[in-house]
Parts: structure tokens; sequence; C-alpha cells
């Protein structure tokens, strides 16, 4: 469709980062106006109203993005989520390594994106890091780890989402994506704030369709993408660093855009707070949650914005087992640093309650 808008010296790609560039800057601002964070919704002292508000925002994504596949606008056929053969074992273990990691710096990486544009220097230190390990994990020196780790699959065969199964897209689309809004609408939170969730869930098929429709180019496609953060991320550090021999793409726009519209928000609402670490201790934490959030992003195939926020709504089968599995990574490292044991006993020498972290 792209060329029928008769543009001659703007290419799609270019187009598309433009395109990233308003949706980045959206969720930029919705998101540090909500606190949008999957982490916040598992562990969080507030969850209830965490999870309401992601919750909303996948909700809305679902439909939107099922409603954007049944009028024909684009469609799922060949990407990477609905592959036959399902890498069961680098999604399970990428995802508790993601999960782990989120719950050491305290945050899932899109929160964190949006912290560093409102002054958190943690948050730009593991942004940092995760983008290094997340480009060793896809091209580099840590590029075996995803190989030997993805070769492990379950053929799926045709059925690699729910839309294969009895009901088909429309009745699997209208039970996750009501039944999401329903805890959302029961999660406590203010209108307005369910509001903003909403809209943040409608930039998933926005990002959709934008790039697998209105710029879709057949003389020069591009991938068809939607939020994300984990390839992006690297793909922004790569660009940094090699900017006049690698052109900008959708995750360079995105996360930009991201960035200035948190900082933004922050500014005008005047919750713009600089912050960094506190001690030694900390700081190694942050690192190492960093770093299992690289691999893991990676070996699961997104993060909880890319594979969760963006990858259920296209029912996948491999991105539900992949935010399945950064809840389950999350939960287990939660009672672990509480030292709690799974019956609810506290472990010998560990204090019930952690001590009092610094605010995200």
């Amino acid at each position: 469709m792209f060329e029928s808008f008769g543009f001659e010296e703007t290419t799609a790609k270019q187009a598309s980062v433009v395109l990233a560039l308003v949706i980045g800057l959206l969720f930029g601002v919705f998101a540090e106006r909500t606190k949008f964070c999957f982490r916040r919704g598992l562990v969080g002292e507030d969850r209830r109203a965490a999870l309401g508000v992601w919750l909303t925002a996948l909700g809305v994504a679902v439909i939107g993005t099922q409603l954007a596949v049944a009028y024909g606008l684009i469609g799922f056929d060949g990407h990477r989520f609905m592959a036959a053969d399902l890498p069961w074992l680098a999604i399970v273990a990428g995802g508790a390594m993601f999960g782990a990691g989120m719950v050491l710096t305290r945050g899932c990486v899109s929160r964190l994106t949006v912290l560093t544009g409102s002054g958190n220097l943690r948050a730009l230190l593991v942004l940092l890091v995760f983008g290094v390990v997340a480009h060793a994990t896809l091209k580099g020196v840590l590029a075996p780890v995803r190989t030997t780790l993805g070769a492990v699959t379950l053929p799926l065969g045709e059925t690699v989402s729910l839309a294969a199964l009895p009901g088909g897209a429309v009745l699997w689309a209208a039970i996750v994506g009501l039944a999401a809004l329903a805890v959302g609408l029961r999660s406590g939170n203010r209108a307005g704030t369910l509001l903003m969730a909403g809209l943040l869930g409608l930039l998933v098929p926005a990002a959709w369709v934008g790039t697998g429709f209105i710029l879709l180019d057949e003389f020069d496609p591009i991938a068809m993408e939607s939020l994300s953060f984990t390839s992006p991320s690297a793909d922004s550090l790569f660009w940094l660093v090699a900017s006049t021999s690698i052109p900008a793409g959708f995750g360079v726009g995105l996360l930009g855009g991201v960035l200035v519209g948190a900082l933004a928000s922050s500014l005008v609402f005047r919750s713009f707070r600089w912050q960094s670490f506190e001690s030694a201790a900390q700081t190694g934490r942050y690192l190492t949650g960093a770093a299992l959030m690289g691999v893991g992003g990676v070996l699961a195939g997104g993060c909880t914005v890319g594979a969760g926020l963006s990858g259920v709504p296209t029912l996948s089968f491999a991105a539900i087992l992949a935010i399945l599995s950064i809840a389950g990574g999350a939960l287990a490292v939660n009672v672990a640093l509480r030292g709690v044991t799974p019956s609810g006993r506290v472990s010998d020498g560990l204090p019930a309650t952690p001590a009092q972290q610094p605010a995200e």
C-alpha cells in the first residue's frame, strides 16, 4: 500500500521510523502516567492496581489486533510467533531468566526505559547492559546459547495459536480480551488511568497495521512489527555506535520516542527525579538482572511487551508460553528474595520482609 502514496524520496523503512517515533512518544507518556509495568503487577506492593493497568492494555490490544486480522488488514502467517516447531526450551528458560532479571532490577525493560527518561540513572545503566547482552545473544559470543537451546523444539504442525482451536480466533480473542478487561475494571483504578491504559493498548494494533498494511511495500518490504524492547534496545545501541553504516529502523524510532515521551511527561507533571545507586551491592544486583534479561529476552522471543503485550494478541502459543514463563521466573525469584518457601514458611536466617528498596 505504501507505494500508492506516491512518495519518491522516502522509503517504507524511513517512514517506519517516523511511525515508531509517534507510537513510542505516546507509549512513553501513557506508561509514565500509569506506571505501566508487568513486574509491579506480579510482585509490587500495589500489584492489584498495576496488574489492572497491564491487563486493560492487553485486553484492548488483543481485541484491536484480532479485529485488524478479521478485516484482512494484517495476517500473521509466516510470522516468527507462528513457527510450526516451538522452541519450548529456549522460551521457558529465557522467560524464567527474564522474569528473574526484572525482579532484581525492579522493573521490566519497558518500565526501565520510561524511568530512564524520567531521570533514573539505575535504569539507564540497566538498559545499556541489557542492550549489549541482548546483542551478544543475537549475533555475538552468546549466540551459541541461543542456537543450542533453540534447537530443542516441539512440533506443533498447524496448531500454533489459539485460532487453530475449536471456536477460532474470534472466540478466543473475545475470551482473552474480555477477561483481561474485566480484571482491569475491577482493579480499583481510576477511570482516567484505565483510559490511558486502553489507549496504550491501542498502540499495539496501530503498530501492527502501520508496518504490516499502511507501510507495506512489495518492492522494498519491511518487517511487520509492533511494540517490543529487546531487539530495539540492541538495534539502538548498535545504531548509536555505527549510525553512518547502519540506518535507523522501527526499533530505533520506538525506543527514542519512548524516552522523549517519558521525559516530556515527567517534566510536565513534575515527576522527573535524578536517581542513582545507593551501594555496591545494589549495583551488582541490577547488573546481574540486566544480564539475565538480555539473554532471557532473546531466548524467550521478547520481553513483557514484545512477547506479552504485542505477542499474546496474535494468539500465538509461543507468546503465551513466554509471558507465563516470565511470570513464573519473577514469582519464584521474588519468593527467594523474601526468604519464604513455597509453603509460606520463613527460611532460617532470612527475614520475612525484605529491606526497603529504592523507588522504581
